[in-house]
């Protein structure tokens, strides 16, 4: 067993899903690719192992849900940047932050000028932040809306679930697009009913490292916040038109634990419902 986890805790796999949508117009979109939580984690020196597989995929769009660096005050982001500055040369990157990219934001007092400079870094090399913003995409003539959402940092604390409807979303980001498919990038999954309400046609989200430890079926146990079997950590759950893709995560922090749990690198693509 503990070959396992240590086994993966340095590797990660390639997750496929197919995405229907009625919205879709034509043949199936080209690859997009989507990564969560990587929290500085390395694949190969300057992680060129998962900067080469991204690469073979040839995505068109590279999609980042959040936590790919590590929020504490002794940790570099040196790591985290250089990945993201190596994966803008591959495809447009679109980046939702996380709890971790987000309190460095929202407390200076704690991680000083950090973030501003990650995040300067970043845009010099073409990453669009999505800060509850939108951002209107062409994707194989068919037009998307991206939208990143920050929620307050509270919905993150452990052992609580807060109250999040979807007023509280339309006041972060507005309304959902109705003709376009709406792709929101909510990095935490505990509020995906939410999402769902407000309008999303794909919902992107991550945080929970697909649980941490699974059953041999998959099934997640218990969550980095110690939430025992939660809804959604690592899958793709279709209700209606609506999908909702939660990633596993290709890192780990603090809890470095992964059993029957592999890391993942996600590629979708949109057809015709």
């Amino acid at each position: 067993m503990f070959a396992e986890v240590e086994r993966e805790l340095h590797t990660f796999c390639i997750t496929r899903y197919k995405v229907l949508s009625p919205k879709w117009n034509g043949e199936k979109s080209g690859k997009i690719i989507f990564l969560s939580d990587l929290h500085n984690h390395e694949y190969g020196l300057h992680n060129k192992k998962l900067i080469d597989k991204i690469k073979m995929e040839n995505p068109e769009l590279i999609l980042i849900g959040g936590d790919i660096l590590v929020g504490k005050e002794d940790i570099t982001y040196e790591s985290a940047a250089k990945f993201v500055e190596a994966i803008c040369k591959i495809a447009p990157v679109y980046y939702a932050n996380g709890n971790h990219e987000q309190r460095m934001k929202e407390k200076p007092e704690k991680y000083g000028d950090a973030f501003v400079k990650y995040k300067k870094r970043l845009l010099d090399a073409g990453v669009c932040f999505l800060e509850n913003e939108s951002a209107e995409v062409d994707l194989d003539r068919n037009r998307l809306c991206l939208t990143g959402l920050e929620l307050q940092l509270e919905v993150y604390e452990k052992m609580k679930t807060h109250k999040v409807t979807k007023d509280d979303i339309a006041q972060k980001v507005g309304s959902a697009k109705q003709e376009e498919i709406q792709i929101l990038l909510a990095h935490n999954p505990e509020y995906m009913e939410a999402y769902q309400a407000w309008g999303a046609d794909i919902t992107l989200s991550g945080h929970l490292h697909g649980g941490l430890i699974c059953l041999p079926n998959g099934k997640s146990v218990i969550t980095p916040q110690f939430h025992l079997f939660p809804k959604h950590a690592g899958e793709m759950k279709v209700k209606g038109n609506q999908t909702a893709i939660v990633s596993r995560g290709l890192g780990t922090h603090t809890v470095n634990i992964r059993l029957f749990n592999p890391a993942e690198l996600i590629v979708f693509q949109i057809s015709k419902q």
